[in-house]
């Protein structure tokens, strides 16, 4: 994340400490769930954005002996924390909908519609804030948080007027519990693409197949095995391979690795580890290890 990201965090954060104070005291004056559920997913907005920026000022260190990939996934982490609290609080909402639903109390709709109203307008100035097109993970992680609580504010404000012209109670309550799916969906998603980076998964779109039969047509490479593909960090690729060619000098066989290199820049994948070899992997297969390579 550049500096350029950080100031945006820091623009947003204070957005959202407006933005909540408002939203917790009419909550509470009100009696409405729904604006008490909206601020609560301010709060974990807040808690995200601070959580991505100081992971975002611990990525800028350089690799050093402790973290020789380089901090990363600091930001990854910042991620995962983030996705899986937007999930816990929305089960607290769920919870409360749940009991509001068998009694649902008196609310106040002309206060609850004037604070939603502030909280939306907040929620926007936030999403103009940070944007939309993301290619750090952390970022995005936080970006998703105030999408939902955008969303959540315009389910708020529908409440609102529902209960103001209709006087239906249990619509707070049910709103609220769209606001929870609202932000389960997004937190299972920043999870998900949390995980696949720490379980060192594929990264999206690159097949280890396609990429191997690609860089087994290159000149003097006689076979490609224990082939690995990783993520590093959002969008930062890794890749390893033992490369058997004929016996011949260290010159020879660096050019072929530097246009193994090549390929493989083009696919987007800078960080590479080519063990250039002329014994046969046994099984002849894409994961075999140096224990299958027998005595040869």
């Amino acid at each position: 994340m550049n500096d350029n990201g950080q100031r945006r965090l820091v623009l947003s954060l204070i957005v959202l400490a407006v933005t909540f104070a408002v939203e917790v005291l009419g909550g509470i004056i009100s009696h409405s769930l729904a604006l008490l559920s909206d601020a609560g997913h301010v709060l974990t907005d807040a808690l995200a954005l601070l959580l991505s920026l100081a992971a975002a000022m611990v990525m800028k260190k350089l690799p050093d002996h402790r973290a020789t990939y380089g901090y990363q996934r600091i930001g990854i982490l910042a991620a995962l924390i983030n996705g899986v609290s937007l999930v816990v609080i929305a089960m607290f909402i769920f919870v409360e909908g749940f009991t509001r639903l068998k009694s649902p109390p008196e609310i106040d709709s002309n206060l609850m519609l004037v604070i939603a109203t502030v909280g939306l307008i907040g929620n926007l100035i936030m999403v103009w804030i940070l944007g939309h097109r993301h290619e750090d993970l952390n970022l995005r992680s936080a970006w998703l948080h105030v999408i939902g609580d955008t969303i959540s504010s315009v389910a708020v404000i529908t409440a609102g007027l529902i209960i103001k012209f209709t006087g239906w109670l249990i619509v707070d309550p049910i709103v609220s519990g769209l606001v929870g799916l609202i932000i389960v969906i997004g937190g299972v998603r920043v999870v998900k693409d949390s995980l696949w980076i720490f379980l060192e998964l594929s990264p999206a779109g690159l097949r280890i197949d396609e990429i191997r039969d690609s860089l087994a047509k290159i000149s003097g490479v006689l076979n490609i095995h224990d082939v690995h593909i990783w993520s590093i960090g959002h969008g930062i690729a890794a890749f390893s391979a033992h490369v058997q060619v004929l016996d011949q000098k260290i010159s020879e066989a660096d050019a072929i690795r530097k246009e193994m290199e090549h390929e493989l820049r083009h696919l987007g994948i800078l960080h590479t580890v080519i063990q250039m070899e002329t014994v046969q992997c046994d099984k002849n297969g894409l994961y075999c290890s140096p224990q299958d390579l027998g005595s040869t």
